[in-house]
């Protein structure tokens, strides 16, 4: 009780335990525990085969020797490697990534992904290239960790890269009417140290990237690694055999003229195949 106006006095409510701060501080532990847990679940892991991480680890800089390291994003990226790319000469898969969030495809424990999420190939006469076909979605806690983990392994001297990316029209912003461009087309975005001209025209403002496109570039700029993103604009998300042809204007760029050896007919009918096993495998129930 107040002995006089004004004072102030201490309220004591039974709702309120005595034992309650030690009880928050055990909750609080808890909830560390918890985020650790999350944490490691949510880690990318880099995964190199034997005769790659003998290189890595007895060279000075502890990083893999590389040149040209070709990133594509999404499944008409991936699509469009595999026609005009991989389906010809000799190549060898190197690493891989693997990576778990809400949008992998999960074994049954609802714990692992199914296969690695993205996938490194390198051609047996230029084991100076190495080509990286990521189709999964790279969550936003995921995307630092995917560039700090990849590029990091890689050594940044002599170094170039160049990213293909998917992207729906929906989201290039133009002042006219997107129902006035053909679709689909290329947008170039290049970093500051990267001198050759790009082969499609630029990304206009107010336009950005996101996803994994962004954290590599973002990467590159920081770093000074010349770096050149494609991006392509299409109205259809699933792999499609007009999307992937878009991206034919990036094979005269040094970094794939390097790897390519179809001529444009060869890699064409092998693009149309790829599209029927991927429209044939989409009609199957699961």
């Amino acid at each position: 009780m107040a002995t006089f106006f004004g004072e102030v006095v201490p309220a004591y409510s039974r709702a309120v335990e005595e034992g309650e701060d030690d009880s928050e501080e055990e909750e609080n532990e808890e909830d560390r525990e918890i985020r650790n847990e999350i944490q490691k679940k949510r880690e990318v892991h880099v995964h190199w085969n034997p005769e790659i991480t003998k290189s890595i680890d007895t060279s000075s800089a502890k990083a893999f020797q590389c040149s040209d390291l070709i990133l594509a994003a999404g499944p008409n990226a991936a699509g469009f490697l595999s026609a005009f790319v991989l389906s010809s000469g000799s190549w060898e898969t190197v690493g891989s990534v693997t990576l778990w969030n809400e949008r992998c495809k999960t074994t049954a424990n609802q714990q692992l992904p199914v296969g690695p999420s993205c996938v490194f190939h390198r051609p047996t006469d230029k084991p100076d290239v190495l080509i990286c076909q990521c189709s999964c979605h790279v969550a936003e806690d995921q995307l630092f960790q995917w560039a700090e983990k990849v590029l990091g392994s890689i050594q940044k001297t002599g170094l170039t890269v160049t990213v293909l990316s998917d992207c729906s029209v929906a989201e290039y912003k133009t002042p006219d009417s997107v129902s006035t461009i053909p679709v689909p087309f290329l947008r170039a975005l290049k970093t500051r140290h990267y001198k050759e001209a790009p082969h499609c025209p630029l990304l206009e403002q107010p336009n950005v990237i996101t996803g994994l496109p962004a954290a590599v570039l973002s990467h590159c700029q920081v770093f000074g690694i010349p770096a050149v993103l494609y991006q392509c604009y299409s109205d259809v998300v699933k792999p499609d055999s007009v999307t992937m042809e878009a991206y034919k204007p990036t094979v005269s760029c040094r970094s794939l003229s390097r790897v390519m050896k179809l001529d444009s007919s060869e890699s064409v009918d092998i693009l149309k195949k790829l599209v029927r096993v991927n429209e044939a495998q989409s009609n199957l129930y699961t």
